[in-house]
């Protein structure tokens, strides 16, 4: 399989958002209208007609992807508001049936709901997607053994889908649990090199369990096409403080582990317990845990451990141009997306938490 080798840590993002009616906060099925009259080939459709996706230009920093995310955003805002529709950027929505959801028709959708019938239906959810630039192959496996290892504060940072159907589901991130139930969704396995994601993926295809490499789901994988590493661990994200928060944390573990690979050392890593314990703390609980640092077993909490972490990337996010945005997060870390939900819910509402979701869009 070719890799489309490109720019070290260059950076892309897709971020995900839910439309909703703007009298009644509800789902509304509306993609193709809105993509039609904003008429921007950067806004594009997805799993389904509830769901629009604003996908950034490559960049270099993560300053330039956020303005140009701003700019597609107010194209989206003066688009939407004549048709009555309005966006949110959540993991989930706070009340909406997902058994009246409709699919966009596109086969390779279809396709996900014919294997896995009810659990393909529930998916009415969104993430934010960060790609960043690998400039060898070799690199891939490695880096993403890095970010994995890392995605514990990845998610509890981004955790904004505590509701389900208008039920507190007692998770930060209910959209973790939804989503790790694909069989191509979730945690990668565990691939030593390219030549080992070669022969996975080609066994793959040969089984049937996939037709191409775009239907792995995983919470990270490689872009061949685009000579990226894509990270899908993130909750969809309220605002573009959020969304630049996640992307600087993103881009500077990917570099960081880059950098090791340039040493000559092995980058970041955790055993596969671990991962799989530290993803289902941060979406059960979000910064309210610990998280297992080492394959001792050790712990720190979870808002310190992030501390640490901001600590040990800032000279990285200097060289990258994002320190403004790594240091975001320790200001989100005491009131993440998740967190500002059930305030909003326990004085208001389940349409008042829509209300403050499509406020923070606009911020």
């Amino acid at each position: 399989m070719d890799f489309t080798a490109s720019e070290r840590a260059t950076l892309g993002i897709e971020w995900e958002l839910a439309l909703v009616d703007r009298a009644s906060g509800d789902l509304a099925g509306r993609a193709s209208e809105v993509i039609d009259a904003i008429g921007e080939p950067r806004c594009v459709g997805e799993f389904l007609t509830n769901t629009v996706e604003l996908v950034t230009e490559v960049h270099r920093n993560v300053p330039g992807a956020i303005a140009d995310l701003r700019a597609l955003r107010n194209k989206f805002a003066a688009a939407s508001d004549p048709i009555g529709v309005a966006a949110i950027g959540s993991g989930t929505h706070p009340f909406a049936d997902w058994h009246v959801q409709t699919l966009m028709p596109a086969d390779r959708y279809l396709r996900v709901v014919d294997r896995a019938r009810d659990w393909g239906r529930q998916l009415s959810i969104w993430g934010l997607h960060v790609h960043v630039g690998i400039p060898d192959p070799e690199a891939v496996m490695p880096v993403m053994r890095a970010v994995l290892a890392n995605l514990p504060w990845l998610l509890a940072v981004s955790a904004s889908s505590p509701f389900w159907g208008g039920v507190d589901t007692q998770f930060a991130s209910h959209r973790t649990m939804l989503f790790q139930q694909l069989p191509t969704g979730g945690i990668p396995p565990t691939m030593r090199d390219w030549a080992d994601f070669e022969r996975t993926t080609d066994a793959m295809i040969r089984s049937g369990t996939i037709l191409d490499v775009k239907e792995l789901r995983w919470d990270v994988r490689p872009a061949s096409r685009f000579g990226t590493i894509e990270v899908r661990i993130a909750d969809g994200a309220p605002s573009l403080f959020d969304v630049g928060a996640g992307a600087a944390l993103t881009q500077c573990i990917v570099e960081e582990a880059l950098r090791a690979l340039d040493r000559g050392e092995e980058p970041m890593s955790l055993p596969e317990w671990a991962v799989q314990e530290n993803k289902f703390r941060a979406a059960r609980w979000g910064f309210d845990t610990n998280f297992i640092v080492d394959a001792d077993g050790r712990e720190e909490p979870a808002r310190a451990s992030l501390a640490r972490r901001v600590d040990e990337l800032l000279g990285i996010a200097r060289d990258l141009g994002c320190e403004g945005e790594l240091v975001s997060n320790l200001v989100i870390v005491d009131s993440t997306s998740a967190d500002r939900q059930r305030a909003a819910m326990r004085t208001g509402s389940a349409v008042g938490v829509v209300d403050t979701l499509r406020a923070e869009f606009l911020r």
